[in-house]
């Protein structure tokens, strides 16, 4: 077995998700799609603050581009689709046939509609019946559908009935401009040459998967490559093993991993990546935690679900990518009535100096900034970063301010806002 240092498995991870390259002058819908192909999965989340997370890996790879176009890419059932791959996600529409197998074998929905046809006698018929009679359908279309059983994930009957059809197959789905689902009959929206297929058995469709997943991964565990795709590790272990007995995977020792690692057969040493980005939360780089650690030695959680008074970092954080190394996190939202990207906190990371990079976030964040169709940045002093940004951009001219606790950054885009005990009591200082 061979073995290769934490920088190397860095460079592996981040150039298999597309870093390490130039950005385009002009994204296309071409540089779109090969995107998404190379992430091959898209995680979708509901969280608004910043910008629906989906389209952030995008920007991240690639800079400002249309999101109108990215919309068109996604919903077009020639080109991608939406189902349950690493939770729900779009993938490529060659990724379909992988699925499928799971659909005639959803334990789980199956129950769901036994218990719903149970409790209301003809609903889960009745709601497909209606799709199919009326066209595409969003919840609040269906007649019939029930009331809410709770906040976020709390379905109300109808609902459960679409969710169930859907992850069953019967159903496809396409995103509203308010981001709900619209529900239309797989048929209806499928080239019948594609559902006509063999259903793919099982151990055939997890090698698949765990090959895709090495590719995109670049490197990782057999755990990691399994959650890729969201496989159990009973199912991914043996199709591993059978990947690296025909050639496909190799597997290496990782400086500081006590698992070994797989890597896609061929070159293993890219170049350097030299990359500069802000990732989402559900970045298929940072999105599983464990791993995330392991490659860059940093923690990260997500704490949009804790209660304010325990978050550590923010609401909304986000890290920062800088060459190869996760080297801070800002905590975001993009404020659309003021026209202003804030930054509640910015965080660098245990041995990396904030005037080191502190310029190259500043432009990320005005990047960001303008790409979302706001004004300016403003960074209020929570965290050790807000008088590095002020100080480290060559086109600021910072200042203390007279009669203030922050900082003025003129002629560049950012304001720097001075936080006393109370967020809503901060002013900007001029």
């Amino acid at each position: 077995m061979d073995s290769i240092s934490a920088d190397e498995a860095r460079n592996l991870a981040l150039a298999a998700q597309g870093f390490g390259r130039a950005r385009p002058s002009a994204v296309t819908g071409e540089n779109l799609l090969a995107t998404l192909r190379t992430m091959a999965v898209v995680q979708l989340d509901s969280v608004n603050v910043v910008l629906r997370s989906h389209y952030l890996p995008f920007f991240a790879r690639l800079g400002a581009y249309d999101r109108a176009a990215l919309d068109s890419i996604l919903n077009d059932r020639s080109l991608a689709f939406e189902q349950w791959g690493h939770q729900a996600s779009v993938m490529p529409l060659e990724h379909f046939p992988l699925l499928r197998h799971r659909w005639e074998q959803h334990v789980h929905w199956n129950r769901a509609l036994e218990h719903l046809d149970a409790e209301h006698p003809g609903l889960v018929d009745n709601v497909l019946d209606q799709v199919r009679g009326r066209g595409s359908l969003t919840i609040s279309e269906i007649e019939g559908r029930g009331e809410r059983q709770g906040p976020w994930w709390g379905y109300g009957p109808g609902k459960i009935a679409l969710e169930a059809h859907f992850r069953r197959g019967a159903l496809a789905v396409s995103r509203a401009a308010n981001f709900s689902r619209v529900y239309q009959l797989a048929a209806r929206v499928f080239d019948p040459a594609l559902l006509s297929r063999p259903v793919m058995e099982a151990p055939e469709a997890h090698r698949e998967m765990l090959r895709i997943a090495a590719r995109a991964h670049g490197i990782g565990t057999a755990r990691d490559l399994a959650d890729y795709f969201r496989l159990k590790l009973t199912e991914a272990r043996p199709r591993l093993a059978e990947l690296v007995d025909d050639g496909t995977l190799e597997t290496v020792a990782v400086e500081g991993w006590t698992e070994p690692a797989y890597v896609p057969s061929g070159p293993s040493a890219p170049p350097p990546v030299h990359a500069r980005a802000l990732l989402s939360p559900f970045d298929p780089v940072v999105w599983d935690r464990a791993r995330t650690e392991r490659l860059f030695g940093f923690r990260y959680r997500i704490e949009v679900y804790t209660p304010q008074a325990k978050r550590v970092h923010g609401y909304y954080v986000m890290p920062f990518l800088l060459g190869n190394q996760l080297v801070g996190r800002v905590d975001l939202k993009a404020n659309r009535q003021a026209r202003v990207l804030e930054v509640f906190g910015s965080y660098a990371e245990e041995g990396h100096v904030p005037e080191s990079f502190a310029p190259d976030l500043a432009a990320e964040l005005k990047h960001l900034s303008t790409w979302l169709g706001l004004d300016s940045v403003r960074v209020r002093d929570r965290g050790d970063l807000a008088p590095a940004l002020a100080r480290g951009d060559p086109v600021i001219s910072a200042k203390r301010a007279s009669g203030g606790a922050g900082y003025t950054a003129a002629g560049f885009f950012c304001s720097i806002i001075a936080s006393s005990s109370s967020l809503s009591r901060s002013r900007t200082v001029s």
